[in-house]
């Protein structure tokens, strides 16, 4: 080979290794380079950060001086497997790694290994190391915000269920002597007596409507789901049967496509049927004849069913507010109800493991859609 080329070559080979330097001194991640037989061959400056160790203590020593010794001998299999089948690949997965520092603290690691083929057919082992300690912290935080979450929430449901159930006995005493009172008097009295007792009938009624409705929602995220195979096209028939009164009264139509069984709690998929099946026969226009379909598909491993109206539909704005608890977009005189009955179907769907949203245009109608897994099991619903 003439000299000129040969030159050449070594000065690309020196362009080459000056770039690779740069490169590995740049790093974020520690980077240790090691041997087949795991001694250290080169490290870089965030390695010396990280571990606390001057490069000159780590060049050429075993690459198990920077493990906690408990780990040692599981370290030196995973690399024996490792060397047997040398690929770009985290280090130990499934479990969790630490790395130990100089002065004998250590430090939660990722680790991901990459071989480099050397001169003399030799290959060395990249170990790119990153200090995960931050994210572990976070991630602790953010279980302990969880559990502090779930345990208020937990508490919170059993607080409103303990207060509307004590409530209902004396709410009844108030309601029945309200009536008797209404039954007794209306008319032997002046207009304004009888006003006021209608105003107390009717906010006593209106009180058992909402804890009623508070005991259900309460239900609907405390009791346990009884699972089992639920044929919805029978539900919704039965649902359809149950509204029919109010389905006559508003010359409505309820269709539905043929619908499948599912896996879930039949009690409370009815709620959720029955309350956008009733919520579409409810919320239409003055000269509008009610028209409700419920249908569905299935896709990525769940059925969505969809209940579309022709109703009034919903602004923008206020989409994702109809899912709290006691929302109203109309008054009363309008539009009766307790403004519970979307938070119910929303707390029941997510149980079930499923999302419950809604599409809808001013004037043009609205579609509640949900979804629930194509198999459900009591260790994935909540």
């Amino acid at each position: 080979m003439p000299t000129r080329e040969k030159g050449v070559r070594r000065q690309r080979k020196v362009v080459s290794e000056h770039q690779f330097r740069g490169l590995l001194e740049s790093a974020p991640d520690g980077v240790v380079i090691v041997d087949a037989a795991g001694l250290i061959q080169i490290v870089n400056r965030q390695t010396e950060v990280l571990f606390g160790y001057p490069r000159a203590e780590l060049l050429g020593q075993p690459v198990e001086v920077l493990v906690p010794e408990r780990l040692r001998e599981r370290h030196v299999s995973h690399r024996a497997r490792y060397q047997a089948d040398p690929q770009t690949r985290p280090l130990g997965t499934g479990v969790e790694l630490f790395g130990l520092r100089r002065d004998g603290s250590e430090f939660p690691v990722e680790i991901s290994l990459s071989p480099m083929a050397r001169d003399h057919c030799e290959t060395l082992i990249i170990s790119n190391i990153r200090d995960i300690t931050a994210r572990k912290l976070a991630d602790a935080r953010l279980r302990e915000v969880a559990a502090d979450l779930a345990r208020s929430n937990a508490e919170l449901e059993h607080f409103a269920y303990v207060a509307s159930h004590d409530l209902q006995e004396p709410l009844r005493m108030v309601a029945s002597f309200t009536q008797l009172l209404a039954r007794r008097y209306r008319g032997r009295l002046d207009e304004d007596a009888d006003e006021f007792i209608g105003f107390a009938v009717d906010g006593a009624r209106r009180m058992q409507e909402l804890i009623n409705d508070l005991l259900t929602y309460s239900r609907a995220g405390t009791q346990a789901l009884q699972l089992t195979t639920v044929d919805i096209g029978q539900l919704v028939d039965r649902v359809v049967s149950d509204l029919a009164p109010a389905i006559a009264e508003a010359g409505a139509s309820v269709t539905r496509d043929t619908l499948p069984g599912v896996t879930g709690d039949a009690t409370q998929l009815r709620q959720v049927f029955q309350n956008l099946i009733a919520n579409g026969i409810k919320f239409h226009g003055p000269n509008e004849t009610p028209r409700v379909h419920i249908s569905q598909r299935q896709a990525h491993g769940a059925w969505t069913f969809s209940v579309t109206d022709n109703g009034i539909g919903i602004e923008p704005q206020y989409q994702e507010r109809i899912f709290a608890l006691f929302q109203r977009l109309h008054t009363r005189a309008d539009y009766p109800g307790t403004g519970i009955g979307l938070a119910i179907c929303k707390k029941i769907v997510e149980r079930h493991r499923g999302q419950l949203c809604v599409e809808s245009e001013p004037g043009r109608g609205t579609t509640f859609r949900f979804t629930l897994p194509v198999g459900l099991d009591e260790k994935e619903a909540l």
